[in-house]
């Protein structure tokens, strides 16, 4: 007599949600491929670095008090919308105690994003008062999602992306410069 098999042979439901949870997964990963791709080309710059483009300013001393301290930066002004409009683009470098503080004029909503930018930085959006109101923390380079709070701001502060981590600055901190009046 021969003995009873103990091994049972697949069944078609089995094989069937086998090849639907395969499928399931490769699905899966040609989403993320293809999203990651997208991402890819999106943060692509619009136009290659060309130092030649970066505009130099005239600078003025700033200092931002933290509950951490008092925090010295050089920063250069961009007054006009055409100095606004370039901002840092087209550099790949800035110094750890450098920025640009760009000054609408007047408190009005206000975004930013990071077209032709070629580092991170942070983003401070400051009342008139020189209150930090919003902090957009390590920006990404090329993005062009609009960054900023939904209440209006006199300027905008860009500094290294990390800065306000390693400094300690946080909403409510004050930008004292002669913009605000209440110079350093």
């Amino acid at each position: 007599m021969a003995k009873p098999s103990t091994q049972s042979s697949p069944s078609r439901p089995v094989r069937s949600r086998r090849t639907f949870a395969v499928a399931g997964v490769m699905v899966a990963l040609i989403t993320l491929i293809w999203a990651t791709a997208a991402d890819a080309q999106r943060l692509r710059p619009r136009e290659p670095l060309n130092p030649a483009k970066a505009q130099t300013l005239p600078t003025s001393s700033l200092t931002i008090q933290s509950a951490e301290g008092s925090h010295p930066f050089t920063v250069e002004l961009a007054e006009s919308a055409s100095q606004r409009a370039i901002g840092l683009m087209h550099r790949n470098i800035l110094a750890p105690d450098r920025g640009m503080l760009f000054d609408f004029h007047v408190e009005q909503p206000e975004q930013f994003w990071m077209r032709n930018t070629f580092i991170p930085l942070d983003m401070l959006f400051i009342r008139a008062t020189g209150e930090i109101v919003f902090i957009a923390a390590e920006t990404i380079p090329h993005s062009d999602k609009p960054v900023g709070p939904t209440r209006p701001v006199r300027a905008v502060l860009e500094v290294p992306g990390g800065t306000a981590k390693r400094l300690g600055i946080k909403v409510g901190d004050t930008v004292r410069h002669e913009i605000f009046g209440n110079p350093p």
